[in-house]
């Protein structure tokens, strides 16, 4: 089954997060089938906190790709 979660990237203490849809089965740093977007958590101004590709996004959930609930709240704020 394919999930829509985060990857960590980033140095300690700054994180860094690319939004990917991969398989359950794969690590949370391991394979994934296509970037959908970037999360920066720590990121100054609110407009650069979350770059997502939102035809991406819904392109995946269509065809069945189960959204983690952070995802879900992250997505729901840049809308």
């Amino acid at each position: 089954m394919v999930k829509i979660r985060l990857q960590r990237m980033g140095s300690k203490k700054n994180p860094q997060y690319v939004i990917v849809a991969a398989n359950e089965t794969s690590s949370r740093d391991g394979k994934f089938f296509e970037k959908i977007g970037f999360y920066y958590p720590k990121a100054k101004e609110n407009k650069d906190k979350v770059k997502i590709d939102l035809a991406k996004f819904e392109s995946w959930k269509a065809k069945g790709a189960q959204v983690s609930l952070t995802i879900e709240q992250i997505v729901r704020a840049a809308k």
